[in-house]
């Protein structure tokens, strides 16, 4: 481990276990379906067993990793009608987030979606996957906070989890990295102009496309 990574570390190991599996598995170092060799990870990690135990607990709980009897973890698949479900329910979901929000959004607001948006425009240009899953997801959490809903901000967030296996394999493709940003921008053009009904119908073509471009690979 460099001295970059261990000053990088959380304050406890459960923690930076939890961390480098999510890295991993947002990056596509492990991908939906492959198994988690708890040994060559704990090495990997210098941490013991269990630490890295109670991380894959937390990971099960959220939907990314799946445990079963006499064959252990594996990163979560998901089939296309799981796929289609998420997205579905995270349309109904995020639609009531972004009414709400338009209608609360001051300037500080659109100054930090701007932000995580330009944070989104230089991982896509640099081809940083991670970063721009994670300048990414700030993007839209910071919207949907806005809604003064935190219930329902949560669950938005848990149907997030169950997919983040899956964006790296979005953002992989340049192609798709640029529309996220196109997309982006004009959802946040139209909220600067308070337009519900415009950010709504931007952000549901942006999940639409989402879907389509990851069709292939569940087909698979």
């Amino acid at each position: 481990m460099s001295p970059d990574e261990a000053r990088r570390r959380p304050p406890t190991a459960q923690q930076f276990v939890l961390a480098e599996l999510r890295r991993a598995i947002t990056t596509g170092r492990l991908r939906p379906g492959a198994p988690i060799r708890q040994d060559a990870l704990a090495e990997e990690f210098q941490v013991s067993r269990v630490p890295l135990r109670e991380a894959l607990k937390t990971l099960q709980g959220e939907g990314l990793v799946t445990y079963e009897a006499h064959r252990g973890y594996s990163v979560e698949t998901l089939s296309l009608d799981d796929l289609r479900e998420v997205y579905r329910i995270r349309q109904l979901l995020e639609e009531e987030a972004v009414r709400r929000a338009v209608a609360r959004l001051t300037d500080a607001d659109l100054r930090r979606l701007a932000e995580a948006q330009d944070e989104v425009e230089r991982a896509a240009t640099a081809g940083d996957v991670l970063s721009m899953a994670t300048a990414n997801r700030v993007f839209h959490m910071t919207l949907f906070d806005c809604a003064g809903m935190p219930r329902l901000v949560r669950m938005i967030r848990t149907l997030w989890d169950t997919t983040d296996a899956y964006r790296s394999m979005y953002y992989g493709d340049a192609g798709n990295r640029e529309r996220v940003v196109k997309e982006h921008r004009a959802t946040l053009d139209a909220l600067r102009r308070g337009s519900a009904d415009e950010a709504v119908t931007t952000l549901n073509v942006h999940r639409d496309h989402a879907v389509a471009e990851l069709e292939p690979y569940l087909n698979a």
